[in-house]
């Protein structure tokens, strides 16, 4: 995810708190839907569509945080 912030994501993992943890939900509902979708987990079709939301939400708001912190 987002390889052109990678030197960034990784000090922002350290320095921030608030991108660590949505960085860190992103990553377990990642996992999450991963599991379900292969059938190691099971769930329905909505619970795997609002997780996919969900972490489509995190993965904008990290996005937004990447291009603020980018342009200090």
């Amino acid at each position: 995810m987002f390889p052109e912030y990678r030197d960034l994501i990784s000090r922002l993992k350290i320095e921030d708190e608030h991108f660590a943890r949505i960085f860190d939900r992103h990553n377990d509902l990642d996992q999450q839907i991963k599991n379900m979708e292969a059938g190691i987990v099971p769930a329905d079709g909505m619970t795997i569509e609002n997780l996919k939301k969900e972490k489509l939400q995190l993965k904008d708001s990290l996005y937004q945080i990447l291009r603020k912190a980018s342009n200090v």
